[in-house]
């Protein structure tokens, strides 16, 4: 009579809800103080300003539209509109990091002092990949016309070309990372192609095309943890992850974003970060194929404004159409900190950002922007008992 006496107690009940909304005040108060430490655990600083020498002619011919971190995060590669793959040493473009003070003022350098070399292309370039296991010396592209070179970047000259997708622009290249011999690009012409630069003429692996409208192919990621995943994002507004073993059909498609998507980067094996010029970066799972979490704060409802993730840190850094850097963290829906560009083009904007792959207390963010402008941030993660 105990068991059935203590089950139906006629307050068994109230106390059940009781410790419930008492666990549920318990998450409340773990998820405000979460958001409150994202938002405060960052200091950032501009450090380093490349420009061109003539400024007057640099938004028209400068615009850069990718950057990239080698490998061993001491070299970062730059293209867009002027034509050229730039190459900068992280040591040139930080002096301070060659000092034993600590610097807190702004660096202004140009180009040709900043650079260590560049090298011409046929073509305005979109997209820019370093190929993994390379050791820092081929480095892949796609451009306007629709084509997709390798560069030996110590002979400095083109080894692989490919022109595959029918004269449409190449928004995105990627490399496999199970095997850095097999590269996929993805195109206005609406396919993501896997191509494997071993065969001379780039013998395509396998063609997806994600709608039957063809809308065009924005983005292309392989899981860079070396999953056998690549995932795709595309103008119908959707990202398709596919198993390279078997294309047929996606293993999952993420639907949320209401206009373009234009970048997706994988956080860890599951998670994944995307971005759309509905003007929000959108947080998945991609095992449920559902929204963790939207971050808002950034103006983008036109063009492509870079997306990168630091995934040690759990931070997003992306440009913006106002001119604006923005820095998210992954556990809070608004920016952590946000920089204004000084320049006086009125309808200049960020346009591509990239985060280096190393620290753990402090971080790097180089942006470029439509004025051809490189600006290099420094984070550093405040003390406890600050």
């Amino acid at each position: 009579m105990k068991n059935f006496s203590t089950k139906f107690h006629p307050d068994s009940h109230h106390h059940a809800k009781e410790s419930q909304n008492q666990e549920t005040r318990k998450q409340i108060k773990e998820t405000i103080e979460e958001e409150e430490k994202a938002r405060c655990e960052w200091d950032f600083s501009l450090s380093t300003i490349v420009s061109s020498r003539n400024n007057s002619t640099a938004s028209i011919s400068d615009a850069l539209g990718v950057i990239e971190f080698d490998q061993t995060n001491s070299i970062v590669a730059t293209g867009g509109i002027a034509r050229k793959i730039r190459i900068y040493s992280l040591e040139s473009l930080l002096p301070h990091e060659s000092t034993s003070q600590d610097v807190h003022h702004t660096v202004c350098l140009d180009h040709a002092r900043a650079g260590d070399y560049y090298i011409c292309t046929p073509a305005k370039l979109s997209s820019l990949r370093w190929k993994p296991g390379s050791d820092g010396r081929v480095l892949g592209s796609g451009d306007y016309d629709g084509v997709v070179m390798e560069y030996d970047l110590e002979r400095r000259i083109p080894v692989f070309e490919r022109d595959e997708h029918g004269g449409r622009r190449v928004w995105s290249v990627d490399y496999s990372h199970c095997d850095p011999a097999m590269g996929a690009s993805g195109s206005d012409d609406g396919t993501m192609q896997m191509w494997d630069t071993r065969s001379e003429s780039g013998e395509c692996v396998a063609t997806v095309q994600t709608s039957v409208r063809r809308s065009a192919v924005c983005c292309v990621e392989f899981n860079p943890f070396g999953g056998p995943i690549v995932a795709i994002g595309c103008a119908d507004r959707k990202v398709y992850g596919y198993d390279i073993r078997m294309m047929a059909d996606p293993l999952f498609v993420l639907d949320g974003h209401r206009k373009t998507v234009t970048y997706i980067k994988f956080l860890d094996n599951v998670t994944l970060v995307s971005a759309s010029i509905d003007g929000c970066l959108k947080l998945w799972n991609s095992d449920s194929s559902n929204v963790t979490r939207t971050y808002h704060g950034h103006v983008n409802n036109r063009s492509f404004v870079g997306l990168s993730v630091w995934r040690d840190g759990g931070l997003f850094g992306c440009g913006s159409e106002n001119n604006k850097v923005f820095v998210y963290d992954k556990r809070w829906s608004e920016p952590v900190w946000v920089h204004e560009s000084s320049s006086t083009d009125r309808d200049g904007f960020v346009s591509s950002v990239c985060w280096r792959q190393a620290g753990e207390d402090q971080c790097t963010l180089v942006a470029g922007g439509s004025d051809g402008i490189l600006q290099v941030f420094q984070g550093k993660r405040k003390s406890q008992t600050g």
